[in-house]
């Protein structure tokens, strides 16, 4: 796939299935492939899925040696190819794509979310656009003329309206692309990982949601069928080492921002990414915050989905399941 022809698919697909699906009704996810890949610094998966009725086919995962992703916004993100490669050549083995398009889910940090309040925006893409990359201009640290730039409209807390945007460099999208192809397979559309699980979450009340892959911490309140608040940052140790206080120290202003300005608290939350000590994070998180901690495998919908795809959960292969559950929507 050539740049020009990946920027046209990107601007019509990049996060149009899936950002975070239940947004004025989670939006259609179309076209929505049956297979799935994750790119990950701690792993590469594929997961493939029969039609919409949520059976699990199969699904593989490899870890990658540390250090062959390095995500970022700006700088290379695939840092050791070969080991990369190989490793999507083992799983994607295991569960041969046969030539059609996959889903292709990215590391959060590649992609930058924004929540933009406006007047009135203009319904015509070609009207819209530079508004949004004027608006984004000053908040991204990159030129805003090598970007993918995707978004949707959503109602504020007072009825006001806000343009929930993602915007991605186009070169480092182009590495995620030019490993899969390398390989024979296809992206035809692409997602960050965080926002592929987010329709595994509860639509009712407010949901605080943190969420660890590798040393990138993702915080996101959704509140109803609005998402309030996203923040992703880049801790200093992965799960296995973290401090609980580290944690908890990138998720308070997150709470505070939306306490502040919805005025309301937060019904529950739920972890995901924090492996055999995920107890010990959820503890935290309940006693500092005083509400109801869980992983996302606690999550209502999660309970109507097969064992397999629960325990995706415990692997840290969330959004995995989160892909599926935007084809059942």
């Amino acid at each position: 796939m050539s740049s020009a022809a990946s920027q046209s698919s990107l601007s019509n697909q990049f996060f149009q299935l899936g950002f975070v699906q239940r947004l004025e009704s989670w939006l259609q996810a179309m076209p929505h492939p049956s297979t799935v890949v994750e790119i990950a610094a701690p792993h590469v998966a594929v997961a493939r899925w029969v039609g919409k009725s949520g059976h699990l086919e199969g699904v593989a995962s490899e870890a990658l040696p540390t250090g062959a992703v390095m995500a970022s916004p700006v700088e290379t993100n695939v840092v050791q190819p070969d080991a990369v490669r190989s490793a999507l050549r083992k799983v994607l083995g295991r569960l041969e794509p046969g030539g059609a398009p996959v889903a292709l889910l990215i590391p959060d940090p590649v992609v930058r979310v924004f929540i933009l309040p406006f007047d009135t925006l203009p319904r015509r893409a070609s009207d819209a656009l530079p508004l949004l990359r004027w608006r984004l201009k000053k908040s991204v640290p990159f030129d805003m003329d090598d970007t993918v730039v995707s978004w949707m409209r959503q109602v504020g807390r007072e009825g006001g309206l806000e343009v929930l945007t993602a915007v991605a460099r186009q070169p480092i999208i182009r590495e995620y692309e030019a490993l899969l192809e390398s390989l024979g397979a296809r992206a035809g559309v692409i997602l960050s990982s965080t926002l592929a699980a987010l329709p595994l979450l509860e639509e009712r009340g407010a949901t605080l949601f943190v969420r660890l892959t590798g040393k990138t911490l993702t915080t996101v309140i959704v509140h109803g069928a609005v998402l309030c608040v996203y923040r992703s940052t880049e801790v200093r140790a992965d799960a296995a080492t973290l401090d609980p206080k580290a944690m908890l120290d990138e998720v308070f202003p997150a709470v505070a921002y939306y306490q502040d300005s919805w005025g309301s608290t937060i019904d529950r939350s739920r972890l995901s990414g924090f492996g055999p000590r995920q107890d010990v994070f959820t503890q935290a998180l309940a006693e500092e915050l005083s509400i109801p901690a869980g992983s996302v495998a606690d999550a209502e919908s999660m309970h109507t989905l097969e064992s397999q795809v629960r325990d995706l959960v415990p692997q840290g292969l969330d959004a995995l399941a989160g892909w599926m559950m935007n084809g059942k929507s």
